[in-house]
């Protein structure tokens, strides 16, 4: 596996997330890591997880609400992933849509 590799992964800021992205990192991917950060859970807490990985040059951290189309598909275009964890979600339905 080489490091061009790229692997996009939603909600990459929530527990699961980063520690997915960790595993994806330590497996030679590069890893673009996309979490709106929104307040619903501890916005510190999302920002403990990704720490170990936010500043690792093979780590594209995108602060973006997967519902905005537009810049899902230029994630998509621009980094071409192979594989995607699709990890982001809403803790409460109405919250989801919009």
């Amino acid at each position: 596996m080489t490091h061009q590799q790229t692997c996009l992964v939603t909600g990459a800021a929530g527990l699961i997330g980063s520690h997915l992205t960790e595993r994806l990192l330590e497996a030679g991917y590069h890893v673009v890591a996309v979490d709106n950060l929104n307040d619903y859970y501890d916005v510190h807490q999302k920002r403990s997880n990704i720490a170990g990985f936010r500043n690792d040059s093979r780590v594209t951290f995108s602060e973006i609400d997967i519902r905005d189309r537009e810049a899902i598909d230029e994630l998509f275009a621009t980094h071409r992933p192979v594989s995607v964890a699709h990890l982001a979600a809403m803790a409460n339905v109405r919250y989801s849509i919009g």
